[in-house]
């Protein structure tokens, strides 16, 4: 679709990046910081932390699908965006007041009770965000996208991940603080992505180009997304999302609890922990630039092999280097932490940014979307289910002590980054079968 030629370019510019960035911020913040949450105000339970990225990565997906076929019959981003990214930030705060329902107890009945709040909340906020964010925003880009401005879209949204990830573990780190001040995190990242929500409302338009799409009955144009014979076609498209789920299961299996394993298993206080792992990721995101010229010569699966493989050392060094008697909690100069943070860092970014490029290169012109959401499926939903049935039975066979209170708690130990290495290698099979495929 066309962009409107009236957009003010510096509005467009302003907009693309405040609620990009917002975008990706928030999303660091539940997928690294509801997890710490979970252990400081709660529970020290991985199960917790289970349930929530299945139920969340199923209130992702059906959001994704239920609103991208909402957005194409009414021919509307704007309403979309608006109303998540407002949503959005009001059950980002509302999640935080879960801690005034208390922490674990003798209780058993109180305390499944609290559970299913913090897994509620959590849901809907993923369900809000994937409106506002995955649909809403992402389709208002494509509006917008012309073979002019293309390329730099395209470089803003690739590095708009890597930034909102080491602004959220380094700001969350410091706003949570030694005192575990969890609340302030949540009101702040949910009310300016609230603030962000009422500026879209006033201050964006969709192109006038956009016009409502309606094929037939609305459940007819929302199960024509899943069509299974036509998306098989695609055999190269098929083998790289194989890749994609494969490697963001060993990515869930330990990032997850990364935070955790460094705050309750080595001793490092949140914000600590944040710098770490910031650092770590600032210095990883400088290998995204030579990777560009590799992407640009069509030597994606070579970008992909070194990335797997990097991260593989990366997890080996902290699952077998690494633990609470050689780490300094003190400080954030621990060599070989920080090594092995730079190394997975290293493969993450890489990874991302090369198979984001390769699967929409792929994707049929009159079908973007409907793939867009297949993408998902393998990105989001089969990784966040699968991911926790590994993690927690590893977690609870390895890690289990017993806390202040008296009661079984389970922490992250060094098995988990073991488990990654093995999982994480397996992308090598589909990534051989994908290459071919692409040859």
């Amino acid at each position: 679709m066309k962009a409107d030629k009236k957009t003010n370019p510096a509005k467009f510019w302003i907009l693309v990046w405040l609620l990009g960035l917002a975008g990706q911020l928030c999303w660091n913040i539940e997928n690294q910081w509801f997890n710490t949450f979970v252990y400081a105000k709660i529970a020290k339970d991985p199960t917790i932390i289970s349930w929530m990225l299945a139920i969340s990565a199923l209130a992702t997906t059906i959001s994704t699908f239920l609103f991208g076929c909402v957005s194409d019959r009414k021919g509307n981003r704007k309403t979309l965006i608006s109303l998540g990214y407002i949503f959005w930030g009001v059950f980002t705060i509302l999640f935080g007041t879960t801690e005034f329902l208390g922490k674990r107890n003798s209780d058993t009945a109180a305390f499944i009770g609290i559970a299913f709040a913090v897994i509620a909340a959590d849901a809907i906020m993923s369900f809000f965000g994937s409106m506002g964010n995955d649909i809403g925003f992402n389709a208002w880009i494509n509006d917008h996208m012309t073979p002019e401005n293309s390329g730099s879209l395209g470089a803003a949204l690739a590095v708009q991940p890597v930034i909102g990830t080491i602004a959220g573990t380094v700001l969350g780190g410091l706003l949570v603080g030694a005192n575990d001040n969890y609340m302030r995190l949540f009101v702040v990242i949910g009310g300016s992505v609230i603030v962000l929500g009422l500026v879209s409302l006033f201050g964006m338009k969709d192109v006038e180009t956009l016009r409502p799409s309606i094929k037939g009955s609305f459940s007819q144009q929302f199960f024509s997304i899943f069509n299974v014979k036509e998306y098989l076609k695609h055999r190269e498209l098929v083998f790289v999302n194989l890749m994609l789920a494969v490697y963001f299961i060993s990515f869930n299996v330990y990032f997850s609890h990364l935070g955790n394993f460094m705050i309750y298993y080595l001793g490092f206080t949140a914000d600590t922990m944040g710098l770490i792992e910031g650092v770590g990721l600032l210095l990883a995101m400088f290998t995204s630039i030579p990777a560009i010229k590799f992407i640009r010569e069509d030597k994606s699966s070579l970008i992909i092999l070194f990335a797997v493989v990097i991260n593989a050392i990366g997890l080996l060094v902290i699952g077998l280097l690494v633990s609470p008697e050689n780490v300094n909690p003190s400080t954030i100069w621990n060599p070989v932490l920080l090594i092995g943070v730079l190394l997975v860092g290293i493969g993450y970014i890489l990874f991302l940014q090369t198979i984001t490029v390769w699967s929409k290169r792929l994707y049929p012109e009159d079908a973007r979307g409907q793939f867009e959401g297949i993408r998902i499926i393998f990105y989001v939903l089969i990784p966040m289910v699968v991911a926790p049935l590994i993690s927690n039975p590893i977690i609870k066979n390895n890690g289990e002590i017993i806390d202040e209170n008296g009661f079984t708690a389970y922490l992250p130990t060094n098995t988990l980054f073991l488990a990654g290495v093995v999982i994480v290698l397996l992308t090598l099979i589909p990534l051989w079968a994908a290459n071919k495929a692409h040859k």
